[in-house]
């Protein structure tokens, strides 16, 4: 069967089940503690009524959903080579995208979508939105073949741009022979070894809503008398914090494997003609094609366990709308490679990169790097803590916690003055830093944006200055260096990026 991507066609006709499913969800997230008390402190009238305005909402949520589903078309310009799409109930809204501009193409599949037998398929570009670039239910073979005619497709002129042929090679892209696939195991020591940070904060927030909701189910029901601040205040000792300590540390650990193999279950990534193909998720799979030439910075990471049993963690960095875009939507561009071993890693890179970056000349920042972190990170707290220490006898008990605070500030301050490089070659530009976790970001110059430095007065006479590459998809920055090799380096940069002949995208 062809697909003919010129004329215009709408999505599956269960997208009307997903339109109305989806605002049903963000109404009961919403309205969630008042439901709640509904329930429970109301009585059988109020309930029945409160079962049929729920069911109201459903009915109105699909009546939506199928006007949503009506006015909601996509098709192909072939002339042109931009991707159009048409929709609004209220009011008509036109997205035209050129085909040249698209970065990346996601196929997702949630539990609803799974249920159904449909897939949801995203377009990222470096200047829209990606939630307003969103066919939210089409079926795999219309996916797979839009997906690749994207991406990969050549400038038609005639009105049936798709063979059937290439249609059943976009069918069978995940055919493809993947030369990295990463199993449980491997799963199993990323979750244990890496994104603690962002598992505390999940933890962090999780306990305070968890906290905020009892409190306010309990004012609901009047009984609030101070019971959870008393219950912790009573229960605070020595071994009631270690225990604390140890089940915490428990925690941590099991959301970080399952965040891991929530998101990254099933990883794959193997290349299909000019592009990446990459596949992963448990609950929610998740299909991405994408251009290599589209990556703006390729970095590697690996922290003081993951070198001992060989792992790195990759991030694929592209284009951005840059400060519009929340911090999660510009992470969203970035694709993730966890758990990829030595020979993996290289492979990324050539793909990526073209070759692996060779030896350059390495810069190294000046001492007084950490002068500043040691004023705000050192001086300041302890000159605070000090303080305190003399008019507040009830925090002198403390002063072990301060010692440890300075000794692990002090090793930290030292070990990001030491990680902080950045080395040159004729090819490309490499930016080491960190604490924990040792990353390596390169840029090749032709990706470079624009270039700015500058220089505190009172290091003048040191020759001392600060340098920032600004790319599509974030800046990299060495500080602190010798701002005579500084100055000489970015005119270097800037006959490269004038003389040079290769496109950023």
């Amino acid at each position: 069967m062809s697909l003919d991507f010129s004329q215009p066609q709408r999505q599956s006709a269960a997208g009307i089940l997903i339109s109305g499913a989806y605002t049903l969800q963000q109404f009961v997230r919403a309205m969630f503690i008042p439901l709640a008390l509904l329930i429970f402190k109301s009585n059988k009238t109020v309930l029945l009524y409160t079962a049929f305005g729920l069911t109201a909402i459903l009915v109105i949520s699909l009546i939506y959903g199928y006007f949503y589903y009506r006015k909601f078309t996509f098709y192909l310009n072939t002339l042109k080579q931009e991707f159009v799409i048409e929709k609004g109930v209220f009011g008509r809204k036109n997205l035209t995208i050129p085909v040249e501009k698209i970065q990346q193409v996601n196929i997702n599949q949630g539990f609803l979508q799974k249920l159904i037998g449909v897939y949801s398929l995203q377009i990222d570009t470096a200047g829209s939105d990606s939630k307003e670039v969103n066919i939210s239910a089409v079926s795999g073979q219309i996916a797979f073949a839009l997906k690749e005619h994207l991406l990969n497709g050549e400038k038609s002129t005639g009105a049936n741009p798709q063979t059937e042929e290439a249609a059943l090679a976009a069918q069978n892209l995940e055919q493809d022979t993947p030369f990295i696939k990463i199993g449980s195991s491997t799963l199993l020591k990323i979750g244990l070894t890496s994104n603690y940070g962002q598992s505390i904060a999940l933890l962090l927030g999780l306990g305070y809503a968890v906290f905020h909701n009892i409190k306010e189910v309990l004012k609901a029901f009047d009984n609030d008398n101070g019971q959870i601040e008393q219950f912790f205040k009573s229960g605070v000792t020595l071994i009631s914090v270690g225990v604390l300590f140890a089940a915490m540390i428990i925690l941590l650990l099991a959301t970080n494997v399952i965040r891991t193999f929530v998101k990254y279950f099933d990883f794959q990534m193997s290349k299909h003609q000019k592009s990446l193909l990459i596949s992963s998720g448990l609950l929610a799979k998740k299909n991405t094609l994408l251009h290599p030439s589209k990556v703006q910075i390729t970095e590697y990471s690996q922290n003081y366990f993951q070198q001992k049993i060989g792992l790195f963690n990759m991030a694929l960095k592209q284009a951005h709308a840059g400060q519009q875009q929340s911090e999660k939507e510009v992470r969203s561009n970035n694709m993730e490679v966890p758990g990829c071993s030595s020979l993996e890693k290289d492979e990324v890179l050539r793909m990526i990169l073209g070759k692996l970056p060779s030896e350059g000349k390495l810069y190294r920042p000046n001492f007084r790097f950490m002068n500043l972190l040691v004023l705000f990170w050192l001086v300041l707290p302890l000159t605070a803590y000090l303080i305190f220490y003399q008019y507040l006898p009830e925090i002198r008990s403390f002063y072990p916690l301060a010692i440890i605070y300075v000794l692990a500030t002090s090793l930290m301050i030292y070990i990001s003055y030491t990680k902080h490089r950045i080395t040159v070659s004729e090819d490309f530009i490499i930016k080491q830093s960190g604490i924990w976790d040792i990353s390596q970001e390169i840029v090749a110059p032709h990706k470079i944006q624009s270039i700015s430095t500058s220089q505190y007065p009172w290091h003048k006479s040191l020759d001392i200055g600060h340098v920032t590459l600004h790319t599509a998809a974030g800046n990299i920055s060495f500080s602190y260096g010798n701002y005579t090799e500084i100055k000489t380096l970015v005119n270097w940069w800037l006959y490269q990026v004038e003389s040079g002949q290769k496109d950023w995208m």
